[in-house]
């Protein structure tokens, strides 16, 4: 197959950073050349990038693989197909799509994606809304459905069900038939969790939340459990979870002392989910889910809040120091 030949422009603006530290490091410049599509990669120029939890870890250096300096951040964006490499045949130009992951770094007017892990977005979704899906929703797939195990007439907490793989699990398991009970830390975001679909939301900093968690469950406690918070949360799960249910560990700040014990008694299992750890068949498996979540109309992402490019080191300082997450932070490109 031919390379489709784009007429885009040969220079582009992004956000480079050219050391690990803190948020001003981050610096936009002007006079960058615009990539080239290898034989398996498209060319996409972003309209909106998302921000997520790990583009800070990684900018400061605590993470546990780097890239070289300088580099763009980013992984998940919406855009459109500006240019082919000459084995991609499932996409044209000019198709809007989502990302996962880039090659390039998603914060900028062109990025480089490999061609696996990007998806035609629905037309009933906007760009921006494209770059809410890749990170949050495969996250939450992989979590609930791939390594979760979520069967039809479970009970599932999600801790942090407000933000944005949050509200992604929440629309997964209520598409899957599972009763779900979410935390959030303000009114406004136990409010969004009950708008999409939720049985029940808990304010996870009220007294004895966990005894309202386990009201809703109808006295006992949750098959699954998605935990996004384990240096505060995983010790309490333990004790609320059902018998031989499951703990899938999304996101952890800090270490925590746990007793397992805990975990005998119940036959509980705990597990910690990487998105990147998944193999070539749950790549798949994750595309058909996303697929059919935009197709039957229940994947809605929720953009809580747009920033600029300009505005990058404060979309990195909210998305880690603002409380009570409400939905994706995404720059508009």
């Amino acid at each position: 197959m031919s390379v489709t030949r784009s007429a885009c422009r040969t220079i582009m603006k992004a956000i480079r950073v050219a050391q690990f530290g803190g948020a001003e490091v981050m610096k936009v410049e002007a006079n960058l050349t615009v990539p080239k599509p290898s034989e398996k990669q498209i060319l996409i120029k972003v309209s909106a990038a998302g921000v997520n939890p790990v583009d800070t870890y990684i900018r400061s250096g605590n993470y546990a693989k780097l890239p070289a300096l300088p580099y763009t951040p980013g992984s998940d964006v919406g855009g459109v197909v500006e240019d082919i490499g000459s084995e991609v045949s499932q996409f044209k130009k000019g198709d809007h799509v989502f990302t996962v992951r880039t090659d390039t770094g998603g914060y900028g007017e062109y990025t480089l994606a490999d061609s696996s892990l990007v998806g035609v977005l629905d037309d009933k979704l906007s760009l921006d809304q494209g770059a809410a899906i890749g990170v949050p929703y495969f996250t939450a797939y992989r979590a609930v459905v791939v390594l979760g195990k979520a069967q039809k007439g479970e009970t599932i907490l999600v801790h942090g069900a407000s933000g944005a793989v949050g509200l992604a699990c929440v629309q997964i398991a209520k598409a899957k038939g599972l009763r779900v009970i979410g935390t959030a830390g303000t009114q406004e975001g136990l409010d969004i969790v009950t708008s999409i679909g939720a049985d029940a939301a808990v304010n996870h900093r009220g007294d004895n939340y966990t005894q309202s968690i386990t009201e809703a469950c109808g006295g006992s406690g949750p098959n699954l459990i998605i935990e996004m918070l384990a240096n505060v949360n995983l010790e309490k799960d333990l004790q609320m979870a059902a018998p031989r249910g499951r703990v899938l560990i999304v996101g952890s700040r800090g270490t925590v002392e746990v007793t397992p014990r805990l975990t005998m008694g119940k036959e509980l299992t705990v597990q910690g989910v990487m998105l990147m750890g998944s193999t070539a068949e749950e790549w798949e498996q994750m595309h058909a889910g996303i697929r059919e979540g935009m197709s039957a109309g229940w994947l809605k992402p929720h953009i809580g809040h747009t920033y600029t490019l300009e505005q990058a080191p404060q979309a990195h300082n909210d998305i880690i120091n603002t409380k009570g997450a409400t939905g994706k932070l995404i720059l508009k490109i």
